[in-house]
């Protein structure tokens, strides 16, 4: 079975193709570079790298969010087209999740942290379990001082991963003290490979025209309409 992943939540662009169970071709990216200009010429790039055609591929798995906007919009968009266009069927899974996946070998709480300005962040809770990865807390928007107070009371290592991490070191050490585990540089980008494989275990198939991303937060837009309408 040949799988397309395709994250572009966030800042770092990932895609793969799959073939049972090998990776054929992955590219991976932290370069600030406009998804929009980026994702589809990688992913035209990739196919010809594998020597196969789109209509090769048997599914497509994508990152859902959250993240930016902008970035999962595209890559959602990206996905639903091609599995309208070719009838594969697709899979979302979480961006948190995906990220949280590297990590398959730490033994504790695994916190996957994307940046979302203003001291604020999007990250989950999860731990691996029998060699199945499990959500503790649930992805959501999160200031970063309240999640931080929240895992320092769970009294258990957390294992932080995530490229923007590094903006927010300085708290979480002073916060969570020794139970702070860092994740190496290696493992702090998000992996279609990963995104793939979480799509595999959760057997599941979305319905294309139903399918929207999971933002876990309200746009800025709407936020600030909606805190003009409580003054007035």
């Amino acid at each position: 079975m040949i799988w397309l992943g395709i994250d572009t939540a966030n800042t770092p662009l990932s895609v793969a193709i799959v073939k049972d169970g090998t990776i054929l071709a992955e590219v991976n990216s932290s370069m600030a570079v406009n998804h929009s200009l980026r994702a589809m010429s990688t992913i035209e790039e990739l196919f010809a790298t594998v020597q196969l055609q789109p209509k090769d591929i048997d599914a497509i798995a994508v990152s859902e969010g959250p993240g930016s906007y902008t970035g999962v919009r595209i890559g959602v968009t990206i996905a639903k087209t091609l599995a309208w266009t070719l009838k594969k069927p697709l899979t979302g899974i979480s961006s948190l999740k995906a990220l949280a996946a590297n990590a398959n070998f730490f033994d504790g709480f695994i916190c996957p942290l994307v940046d979302a300005r203003r001291n604020n962040v999007y990250a989950g809770l999860y731990e691996y379990v029998g060699g199945q990865l499990n959500a503790i807390k649930e992805d959501g928007h999160f200031a970063i001082e309240d999640l931080l107070d929240s895992l320092t009371e769970a009294d258990r290592r957390v294992l932080f991963i995530g490229k923007d991490v590094s903006m927010h070191e300085a708290v979480i050490r002073e916060k969570m003290g020794g139970n702070a585990v860092f994740a190496p540089f290696p493992l702090q980008l998000p992996r279609a490979s990963s995104l793939i494989f979480m799509a595999q275990q959760a057997e599941q198939q979305e319905n294309i025209h139903a399918f929207t991303p999971e933002y876990r937060r309200i746009a800025e837009a709407e936020a600030n309409w909606l805190m003009q309408q409580r003054k007035d």
